[in-house]
């Protein structure tokens, strides 16, 4: 499909994957319906899980952490926190569980879903770390057995590994997941990984995370599945500094990895406002025209994966510019100074506006309204009584509100 016919057909696509018929029935204390009964629907939360990584949380000066959580949640519903071995315990048994925890919980309280990312990865590997390949698999196993277990019931999502195509490479081999990935494979290594992570919390949501879009990837997804192991989805990164993927590219990748029978996330997507490029020099500046064409492309490529039935989440790379930002790339939703920047008012009149359920009406003789509405919880309010329903692929669905007067 060209890219005009998949643009096209999006919203046919996003209304019959992304959306559910309804109904609130209102009846009286004994029972009975009421017809004409006024009710208030407003949705609440996405199904979909619309994300961003969200490092600098609560990490900054007061005023600072107020305006980004603000920026965060009036748009987002998905964090994902850092779990890099290297800084997550820069020497052995000093870890920063309490500043991952504290933001966790902040995350939970303020009903932003949270994904740790990542457990195994030959990046950020600690210099105290092992190399020989017995000792880094007992490392590495404590290591996520502790955590995946510790969080449990706070953090239930995990980028278990990430990049295992390509730790293997003479670049990797310093490290003791380039070396375990050299002698005993890709495949091993993730499924063994995986197999901790499953243990500590049989609960948990457990992701497979690469940006190596290729035959080695695809390869290892289809083994992973056809061996049992247990992942629950597919990560795909879609960092753009170099330029924007054409959309049937991204749409390509979407009915590649479908195929393997598991979700896709778009766990790290990164479009500039700026000039493209891989490690520019500092500094490297947003400019009004490349934030008009990063808008644009933005809206673009969220509409087309939101209509794909395969994905269940996008997760942005950074949400501001600025220091941390990856690369220092002008990547941002929003400037340093957290203004937005136009993606992130075109993301928003999408994601709580074109896609986003709030309607009223009344009863009809039957004491029901009806009505169709994206996916995920809502708030229904009538004649003074207010409940909460959720709406579901394959759900009820329905509701009933009793009157007591």
């Amino acid at each position: 499909m060209d890219e005009q016919a998949l643009l096209e057909g999006a919203a046919e696509r996003i209304g019959r994957r992304r959306m559910a018929e309804a109904a609130v029935r209102i009846v009286n204390a004994a029972g009975r319906p009421l017809p004409g009964a006024p009710v208030h629907i407003e949705q609440t939360r996405h199904a979909f899980l619309f994300g961003c990584n969200a490092f600098p949380l609560l990490r900054r000066s007061p005023a600072y952490n107020d305006l980004y959580a603000r920026r965060f949640t009036d748009l987002l519903n998905y964090a994902t926190l850092g779990f890099y071995w290297g800084s997550y315990e820069p020497a052995p048994g000093e870890t920063r569980e309490a500043a991952l925890r504290e933001q966790a919980e902040w995350c939970a309280a303020h009903g932003v879903a949270v994904k740790g990312h990542p457990l195994v990865w030959h990046e950020t590997y600690p210099a105290w770390a092992p190399t020989e390949v017995a000792e880094t698999k007992a490392r590495l196993r404590d290591r996520v057995t502790e955590i995946v277990s510790g969080f449990a019931g706070l953090i239930d999502r995990w980028d278990v590994v990430n990049e295992a195509t390509v730790s293997a490479e003479e670049k990797h081999l310093g490290t003791g997941v380039g070396q375990w990935a050299k002698v005993e494979g890709a495949l091993a290594l993730v499924r063994e990984a995986l197999g901790w992570a499953h243990a500590a919390n049989p609960a948990a949501f457990l992701l497979y995370n690469d940006f190596n879009l290729g035959a080695g990837f695809e390869q290892l997804a289809e083994q992973l599945v056809a061996a049992g192991a247990p992942v629950s989805a597919f990560g795909i990164q879609s960092h753009m500094h170099g330029g924007e993927w054409p959309l049937s590219r991204a749409w390509q990748a979407c009915e590649t990895y479908a195929r393997f029978g598991r979700p896709l996330h778009f766990t790290e997507t990164t479009v500039l406002s700026g000039k493209h490029g891989w490690m520019e020099p500092a500094p490297w500046p947003s400019t009004p025209e490349g934030e008009e064409q990063q808008a644009e492309y933005v809206a673009q490529f969220y509409t087309l994966l939101f209509s794909h039935p395969a994905v269940e989440a996008i997760t942005w790379w950074d949400l501001m510019d600025g220091e941390g930002a990856w690369m220092g790339a002008p990547a941002g939703l929003v400037r340093e100074d957290l203004s937005p920047k136009p993606a992130y008012e075109r993301l928003l009149s999408l994601v709580k506006g074109e896609w986003w359920t709030k309607t009223e009406g009344v009863t009809d003789g039957e004491g029901v309204r009806r009505f169709r509405g994206f996916l995920g919880d809502y708030r229904i309010a009538t004649s003074g009584a207010e409940r909460k329903m959720e709406l579901s692929r394959g759900g009820d669905n329905s509701i009933t509100i009793t009157l007591s007067a």
